[in-house]
């Protein structure tokens, strides 16, 4: 059955960004990107080895707009939409005009976000929804009662401070542990949202 997932890495104190509203802090940590090599040319296992099979199973994606603009700017994907790396229609949140990367589906919306996950629902079929953050825009979806699952993979780092992963009170009779594993230097975690 179809779920509308929230799937993040987070550092251990519970920031997915910095300050600064980057990530830069996450590639410094191995096992953090796609096909990794370690120094003596070993891959290096990390929570993107399983990240591609999650990313196969989803038929629709949403984000607020900062993380958006970061994408933007991190890949240069306006000059370059081949570094887009999303195929399924993505819709994005926002109250200002942003820049579309040529050829890709991208929908800019604002408002409620039940009439948003209808379209996702709606464009995904039989596969997964994807909330890529921020986590502002999760705890609306957890608030519409739309939030099916939270994956976090944990860093190993302590930001300090930053973006919370989800800036809501959700108690844990509202959660279900599905799932707790190593992933390299990463814990993973599942919960089912009740």
């Amino acid at each position: 059955m179809a779920k509308t997932v929230y799937n993040t890495a987070t550092s251990i104190d519970g920031f997915i960004a910095d300050p600064d509203n980057s990530l830069e802090w996450l590639f410094t940590v191995p096992g953090s990107m796609p096909e990794e090599t370690g120094p003596d040319g070993e891959p290096v296992e990390g929570p993107m080895d399983e990240f591609g099979e999650f990313l196969a199973g989803v038929g629709a994606i949403c984000m607020g707009s900062t993380t958006y603009e970061w994408i933007l700017e991190h890949e240069n994907a306006v000059d370059h939409p081949e570094k887009w790396v999303y195929e399924p229609p993505s819709w994005v949140f926002t109250t200002r005009d942003l820049p579309a990367v040529p050829g890709k589906d991208i929908r800019f919306v604002s408002g409620d976000v039940a009439a948003v996950h209808a379209e996702m629902v709606a464009a995904a079929g039989e596969r997964d929804r994807w909330i890529v953050g921020g986590g502002d825009l999760v705890g609306q979806f957890f608030d519409a009662g739309l939030l099916d699952e939270v994956r976090a993979s944990l860093a190993p780092v302590f930001l300090g401070d930053g973006a919370p992963l989800l800036p809501r009170r959700i108690l844990s009779h509202h959660l279900e542990l599905i799932e707790a594993k190593a992933s390299g230097p990463f814990a993973s975690l599942a919960y089912r949202v009740k």
